[in-house]
């Protein structure tokens, strides 16, 4: 059965995608062709760069957000890094190797162990164990260790080279006091304007008592507050085995000092750098449950956010996914993810005044019942008397396995769809799956759709199963915002939509080959669970 509820092991995520992928080639196979197939089709960004006078530059002074500067995007489109396997076969970074050795620079620098019990804290869910925590982190170079227990506190800031170690998920849990301000973030670093170095959480839940709040429709604040962890401008962090529990905003987020929305071509200053974010469990967020922003060299893996409450936002409109690269975020990996029952199960985009996320690696992500399994787009870009992103290229995915989109409450409007990209350039993805259910109606929507100026798109080894009342397999859009130069190659569509895949005429170098349309198919040994309906 497949549901992923919020205490699923996202462990058994690997073996779960490879259940659905089992005659697909291993990773190295699927992602040597994928990164073949984005090399051979890759195109330059050409991106118009707004020039800052010192008069608009002074503006930006006047009025508070000065923080922000003009990156050169089209320099950094053609950096690229490859994915390595380890001797078990599994993918991560190159860059990687760098946090390892900063890793074993943390433990060189760390002079001290000392548990959290030792300078008065209880753990007994009723005391506040706020100093107890200040007084045993001191000015860092330390590693705290937190038995078993219930820890009440006003919030924890980690200054660089610090441990802050719990007994595991369930056993050692961090929640916010009952008085905590709206606004708290439960776990962050000290100097989000200074920037830190060096911290590692692992082994612990963070419980954002939302429920100290009373029954309000809405709890977010703006910026990066209100989430269980926050990273801000921190350079080489680690966050492992660690469950968010329903914060106001996000579960995880690496981000910058402040969020900012300057304009597509702008980053805010102070991002946060070679962050790895592994065995993470986060439900009831207010918005996503894993986010990242205006952050580079960013891994998460082996991770699973299911069920938010999507409190951030105005009832029926909320965008609260699973995992979310958001805004200005750079070169992230993820790598065997899963999500369950969100509005998007892996959203890479940014907001209509923001610069997009780019240079993004999925590699295995786990989708059941999200609304938009994989939704890659960039707000504000994509009619045609919007400008043209100046950000939103280079995404590569394999191995994604997406099981029922449905409609949601989260988002009263929003069609299901298991793949959307929308006004990203230079887009492969490679051996997926796409499960539906026969009997759901879809309102004859598509499945996959490629739109709104969506270009150099490469679709290989997709398969669509039971989508029997949908409008569309596979949808290319037309008209004036069309998407265009689209590939679709070793396509296989299994008891699925009468439309199969569609397309306008006045789309531009659109490449189909090896197309199949397979009926009276049963997938064996693949049960989906009511309760997931």
């Amino acid at each position: 059965m497949i549901y992923l509820d919020k205490k699923h092991d996202p462990h058994k995520n690997e073996a779960l995608i490879n259940t659905f992928l089992k005659d697909a080639p291993k990773i190295k196979g699927v992602s040597g062709e994928r990164d073949g197939l984005f090399n051979s089709s890759k195109k330059p960004v050409q991106i118009a760069v707004e020039k800052m006078t010192f008069g608009s530059f002074l503006k930006k002074i006047v009025s508070g957000i000065a923080r922000v500067f003009l990156t050169s995007f089209e320099k950094d489109s053609i950096k690229t890094y490859d994915t390595l396997l380890d001797e078990q076969g599994r993918a991560y970074p190159e860059w990687l190797r760098l946090l390892d050795e900063e890793y074993q620079k943390l433990l060189a620098s760390v002079n001290r162990e000392v548990n959290v019990i030792e300078f008065g804290a209880v753990g007994d869910g009723k005391t506040d164990d706020t100093e107890a925590f200040k007084k045993a982190i001191g000015r860092g170079r330390v590693k705290v260790r937190i038995p078993e227990g219930h820890f009440i506190t006003r919030g924890i800031r980690l200054p660089s080279w610090t441990i802050l170690a719990g007994e595991g998920k369930g056993k050692t849990i961090i929640k916010l006091h009952d008085d905590a301000p709206k606004g708290t973030r439960l776990i962050t670093n000290s100097h989000h304007r200074r920037g830190n170095r060096n911290i590692y959480v692992e082994g612990m839940s963070l419980d954002w008592n939302v429920e100290r709040l009373g029954n309000v429709e809405k709890t977010a604040t703006w910026g990066n507050h209100s989430s269980c962890l926050t990273y801000a401008h921190v350079t080489y962090g680690w966050v492992k085995n660690v469950e968010g529990i329903n914060p106001g905003l996000h579960c995880f987020d690496v981000s910058s000092t402040l969020y900012d929305y300057s304009g597509d071509g702008f980053r805010a200053l102070g991002g946060s750098k070679y962050i790895w974010l592994d065995q993470l469990n986060g439900y009831g967020f207010g918005d996503d449950g894993i986010t990242t922003h205006h952050s580079d060299y960013i891994f998460i893996s082996n991770s699973h956010m299911c069920d938010p409450s999507g409190r951030a936002h105005k009832k029926g409109f909320s965008n609260s996914n699973g995992i979310e690269v958001d805004d200005g975020s750079r070169f992230v990996w993820l790598v065997n993810n899963s999500s369950a029952r969100c509005f998007g199960g892996v959203e890479i985009k940014a907001h209509h005044n923001s610069s997009a996320a780019s240079d993004v690696q999925i590699i295995g992500h786990l989708s059941v019942n999200d609304n938009r399994s994989f939704n890659f787009r960039h707000i504000g870009h994509h009619k045609s008397t919007d400008p043209e992103s100046k950000t939103a290229f280079n995404i590569r995915a394999s191995n994604l396995v997406a099981i029922q989109p449905v409609f949601t409450c989260l988002y009263a409007g929003s069609t299901p769809r298991g793949m959307v990209v929308s006004a990203y350039r230079n887009v492969v993805i490679n051996n997926s799956i796409l499960v539906g259910d026969p009997d759901y109606d879809y309102e004859e929507n598509p499945i996959i759709a490629i739109q709104y100026r969506a270009r150099n798109v490469k679709l290989n080894n997709i398969t669509l199963l039971n989508f029997k009342k949908a409008g569309a397999d596979i949808k290319i859009f037309s008209g004036d915002n069309r998407a265009d130069y689209v590939a679709l190659q070793n396509i296989t569509m299994i008891n699925s939509s009468p439309g199969g895949i569609q397309f306008g005429k006045d789309i531009e170098n659109i490449h189909l080959k090896n197309i199949k349309k397979i009926s009276n198919y049963t997938m064996p040994k693949i049960k989906i669970s009511p309760k997931s309906l």
